[in-house]
């Protein structure tokens, strides 16, 4: 089936008269040349790289490099925060949970709706200027619902990744397609459900589909023709280092997918990405071996992909612990030094603090009950303790905590996550086949415990608590203090939560749960300061940014993305 691409002009920004002009303009290589400058996007790297600087826009999808989910806006604070109101609303014109990302960019908002649609909006108002619609193959195959996390820009190109394993280049001042090209083959149930990362010249795509005995790799396109630069492969093959911790061919389909948005190091030069569990799943027998580079966090050069270090969180994973978190970057003492650190709540159970230049393990904890290992090692390797069959492993499949991005704030020094607490599974490991395009998946699981909204259809099922009373999961933001391993505070919620978080430089921290109630704590004490029931689960991050003086703060619950500002005539 041919792939069909569609740009809506929906609307057109303020200024009729001039918009109409400018439009006129566009339309052909001359206007192009005469169109005034400040009305095209231009987002350079030195600005991107310079986001900090300027918090009145969003430029990433996690706001800066560092991935910190952290604002300097200060007009709405803890004094204020009972005076938000909802300023617009905006619903994704397809049905499920929208996982999508907006990135701001004076005065523009861009971001993706399910399944690859991408939409520039007025930030004030919810007014659409324009959508671009991409309709994947229909072999595209994703295992966790069509979803897309957001886009990237560069220059006046945006860029987004597609569920049938594309990347395509937009102009950000029309939406028309610049540039579209294959990252992967679509019939081997490659995928890009990421929001891309623009480093320099180039932007940087990670492929899913560990669940279909896919080979993960990370990739670089020049941003200008969509050319490849360099590609990582997640699995190393023959004579590459690692390649030794898998046994006969199974490299070959062993997943090790990246589906969540890395981070980057200017200094050093490096990015860091997560990567997901081997394949098949639940049967690590089936692959005997460490099986490099799942369930790691890789350190790459940005220039060449060129791998400097690595550190793997769980060998030879049989729980699907998918290591795609977020590397949240830092810059702290460390026992009275200086140093460059990497934060990182693992889906294991564990959070770990590394070094980020050398890979260096430097502390890891238990932040929920763990059960599958009993400690880590000097090097941060853990202690493997597989439970008997039929007996259920804590966390449980989903993890102790999951994609959604956590949150660092430099001024409180303490680093915010959703945890998934008292959940477990039981694992029914089974011999897989691989089939080109197939789920590849070595077994099952039941879900012990009766989370609300746990996964109960499918190739996981509900199993009743029987005699675990201690087995009753639920949600729990958590406040953990990166220096001790210990959290500072929970905020316990009543469902589990599926949220990601964003913290101010009002010490305000922002997230929601999956009962559809928006939150503003307090973030150094945990204390609920306010919150709005949005009817629907949340299961992304919160931005903020700032339009004409005033500062907005997004989030999407269900299908609906909600805007928020202060009332009219509150105290800024």
């Amino acid at each position: 089936m041919k792939t069909v691409q569609r740009t809506w002009l929906l609307a057109l920004p303020s200024g009729a008269l001039m918009a109409l002009v400018l439009a006129a303009l566009q339309a052909s290589a001359l206007g192009a040349l005469l169109a005034p400058h400040h009305l095209r996007a231009q987002v350079t790297y030195d600005r991107i790289l310079r986001s900090a600087d300027e918090p009145e826009n969003w430029l990433t999808y996690n706001g800066t490099y560092m991935s910190q989910r952290y604002s300097g806006l200060t007009q709405i604070t803890a004094a204020n925060v009972g005076d938000l109101e909802s300023k617009w609303v905006l619903q994704n014109q397809v049905f499920g949970a929208w996982q999508s990302n907006p990135i701001v960019v004076d005065g523009i908002m861009y971001m993706t709706q399910r399944p690859n649609d991408v939409m520039a909006m007025d930030p004030v108002t919810g007014r659409v200027f324009w959508v671009y619609r991409h309709r994947p193959d229909e072999n595209a195959t994703v295992c966790c619902g069509a979803n897309n996390r957001g886009v990237a820009i560069l220059g006046d190109k945006v860029f987004m990744g597609t569920l049938d394993a594309r990347l395509i280049a937009l102009d950000a001042i029309n939406g028309r397609p610049i540039w579209d090209i294959e990252v992967a083959d679509v019939n081997l149930a490659y995928s890009i459900t990421m929001a891309p990362l623009v480093v320099k010249d180039k932007v940087i795509v990670g492929v899913g589909g560990g669940e279909y005995g896919i080979r993960g790799f990370i990739a670089a396109y020049d941003a200008d023709t969509g050319e490849e630069a360099w590609r990582f492969w997640t699995i190393p093959g023959p004579g590459e280092p690692g390649h030794e911790t898998w046994e006969g061919d199974d490299w070959e389909h062993g997943g090790a997918s990246v589906w969540v948005t890395g981070s980057y190091d200017a200094d050093l030069n490096l990015t860091y990405w997560g990567v997901g569990n081997p394949g098949p799943d639940w049967n690590p027998g089936q692959r005997p071996g460490d099986n490099l580079y799942s369930d790691a966090v890789v350190a790459l050069n940005a220039d060449t992909g060129e791998l400097v270090w690595y550190f793997q969180f769980t060998p030879n994973d049989g729980y699907d612990y998918d290591s795609v978190q977020v590397p949240v970057l830092v810059d702290i003492e460390w026992n009275g030094v200086p140093r460059r650190l990497m934060l990182w709540a693992n889906r294991n159970g564990y959070f770990y603090v590394l070094d980020r230049v050398t890979g260096e393990f430097l502390t890891g904890t238990p932040f929920v009950k763990v059960n599958w290992s009993s400690g880590l090692e000097e090097t941060g390797r853990p202690i493997p303790t597989p439970q008997p069959a039929g007996s259920p492993t804590w966390p449980g499949n989903q993890g102790g905590t999951n994609w959604y991005p956590p949150s660092f704030s430099p001024s409180t020094g303490l680093f915010y996550f959703s945890a998934w607490e008292d959940y477990a599974t039981i694992y029914r490991p089974a011999e897989a086949v691989y089939t080109p395009g197939r789920a590849f998946l070595g077994g099952g699981f039941d879900v012990l415990t009766p989370v609300p909204g746990a996964p109960g259809v499918g190739i996981g099922r509900t199993t009743p608590i029987n005699n675990w009373t201690d087995a009753v999961g639920h949600g729990t933001v958590i406040a953990m203090d990166p220096r001790t391993g210990e959290a500072r505070w929970k905020f316990e919620q009543f469902d589990v939560s599926d949220a990601g978080m964003l913290t101010t430089a009002t010490d305000l921290l922002f997230t929601g749960g999956r009962e559809g109630h928006f939150h503003a704590l307090d973030a150094r004490t945990g204390e609920l300061l306010w919150k709005a029931s949005l009817g629907g689960q949340i299961v992304m991050a919160p931005i903020t940014y700032m339009v004409d003086g005033r500062q907005y703060v997004s989030v999407i619950s269900g299908h609906t993305l909600v805007t928020f500002g202060l009332r009219e005539g509150a105290n800024p």
